[in-house]
Order: C-alpha cells, then sequence, then structure tokens
C-alpha cells in the first residue's frame, strides 16, 4: 500500500482521474464530455408539464432549466431563492447546491420557481434522510451534508456507474492520509466551467473548492447527485486506491501503487497518439 503523495509538481488527478504529468510537460487532454440537455415532458398547448433533471446538474444550470421551463425572465428563479425558505441542513447555509434532486417534476397551471426548488429540496431529504444513507454517513463517521459532498464528486469524477465506488473509496482514502483530494471537478466548479482540462494556473486558483491546494472536502457540495452516487459515498467497497485513469472508455484503472498508475497513464497516453495520428491520416 502506498502511503505517501508523489510531489505535487509531478501528479495531479484530473476529472475522470486522467492525470498530467507536469514537471515532465507531458499534459494529458481527456476527451469532451456531452453534457446532458434540458428535457422537457410532453407539452399541453405549448406548456411543459413536467421538468427532467438530470444527475450532476450544479444549481446554476436548475435554475436555469426551471427559468426556461416556466417561461420566466433569466435569472428568475435564483432570485426567488431568498424568500423560498428551503428545508436545508444547517452546513448548507441557504445554498441549495447538492440538494437539488435529479428527478422528474409536475409542471402544472400555478407552478413557482419556488414551489419546484421546495419540492427538489423535499425529494432530496426524503432520500438522504432516511435508511441507508443516514446510517451510512453515521457509519463512516460523517454527516449527510458531507456524504452528499462527496457523492457529487464521485457523480462529477466516476465514467461510469459501476466506478462510483471505488471513486469513493479513494476520496476516502486520500482524506485519511491527510491527502489533498486534487480533482478537477473541484476547480471546474469554482470557475463556473465544465472542462476535462486543467493547468498549473488553475491549480493555484484562491479558492475553498482548491482540492489541490487545500486539504479536505469543499465546503458544499460541487453538483446535485443521483442516489446512486450517495449510496456510493456511504458504502464504499474495500480497497487501498489512491489513483485513478480512464485509458480507454470503460476501463479506469484505479491503484494504490504510482509506479502502476504511471504505466496506466503511459498506456492511455500512447493509445491516444495511436488515435491522434490515425486521424490525422
Amino acid at each position: 500500500m502506498q502511503k505517501n503523495t508523489p510531489p505535487r509538481s509531478t501528479i495531479r488527478l484530473t476529472r475522470r482521474g486522467r492525470l498530467a504529468l507536469v514537471a515532465t510537460g507531458a499534459v494529458v487532454v481527456g476527451t469532451a464530455v456531452a453534457v446532458p440537455l434540458l428535457t422537457l415532458g410532453p407539452e399541453e398547448e405549448g406548456r411543459p408539464t413536467t421538468l427532467v433533471i438530470p444527475e450532476g446538474w450544479r444549481a446554476s444550470q436548475v435554475y436555469a432549466a426551471v427559468d426556461k421551463a416556466l417561461a420566466l425572465p433569466a435569472g428568475s428563479t435564483k432570485k426567488s431563492l431568498a424568500k423560498a425558505a428551503l428545508k436545508l441542513p444547517n452546513d448548507a447555509e441557504g445554498n441549495p447546491e447538492g440538494y437539488l434532486f435529479p428527478a422528474t417534476y409536475p409542471i402544472q397551471e400555478k407552478t413557482t420557481p419556488k414551489k419546484l426548488l421546495a419540492l427538489m429540496v423535499a425529494t432530496a431529504n426524503e432520500k438522504f434522510n432516511g435508511a441507508p444513507i443516514a446510517a451510512g454517513a453515521q457509519r463512516n463517521a460523517m454527516n449527510v451534508y458531507q456524504a452528499v459532498t462527496i457523492a457529487s464528486i464521485v457523480q462529477a469524477e466516476a465514467a461510469t456507474r459501476a466506478d462510483m465506488g471505488k471513486m469513493a473509496r479513494v476520496i476516502f482514502n486520500r482524506l485519511e492520509r491527510g491527502m489533498p483530494l486534487q480533482m478537477d471537478s473541484t476547480i471546474n466548479y469554482a470557475l463556473n466551467r465544465s472542462t476535462l482540462r486543467t493547468t498549473a494556473d488553475d491549480t493555484r486558483i484562491d479558492s475553498p473548492y482548491n482540492s489541490y491546494q487545500r486539504v479536505g472536502l469543499p465546503p458544499t457540495p460541487i453538483d446535485n447527485p443521483g442516489e446512486q452516487a450517495v449510496r456510493a459515498a456511504v458504502n464504499p467497497p474495500p480497497g487501498n486506491w489512491l489513483y485513478f485513469v480512464t485509458v480507454r472508455p470503460g476501463d479506469t484503472r484505479f491503484t494504490a501503487d504510482y509506479a502502476e498508475h504511471q504505466r496506466n497513464v503511459a498506456e492511455f497516453n500512447a493509445r491516444r497518439k495511436t488515435a491522434g495520428a490515425r486521424a490525422a491520416g
């Protein structure tokens, strides 16, 4: 089991677990990730009757989707937060990020942004505060809000649902060792963007969401995770993994050995170089 982190100048975990070897100049760049579009349900007389919130959307995306579904000016839903009186955990300090639960919500004639947000938060509380989520969080010596925060990172980083448990275990293992999480998804949240490429300058930004510079969890969730990601966060499989890299679609490799991880990264780089050469030819 590897217990030491290689120097930060030589290793950093990126979104989807891809790693960039900054010191040697070999920067790994992932492929683009498709962002789900707003999905509206069947329409009656031009008005949507349901609103689908996908797993992993940030609060800002949810606000924009509600504005669009209710035909309101941009920014209306976000402004409604001040008077929404959402039933959030004390740790959230009024920020609903992580608690706008991904699901299909009905839209009726008298639906308002406040009603929709309240329904999302109520759904999250129902899912998170009962067994097995609350019990699992307690078993892992954390509260539910911390579990949702971990789940939000898992949701952003895991390439497949099958990888969610291992991703959660990587987070736990790094936290237990006092290692920075070094997740690009937290940098992306701080910079309000979605990308697979993070530069050295990005990792030096002054933000509580900079998991390269700060040890521990970010202060809030970074998106709104689905139930499977939350379950993975409270019940990850046993394992000593500290590193992960997606060598090719469907093949994410987790390891506790840095040398093995370097070999996996080298294989990923070789595949990428071959694919680039074929495209150029």
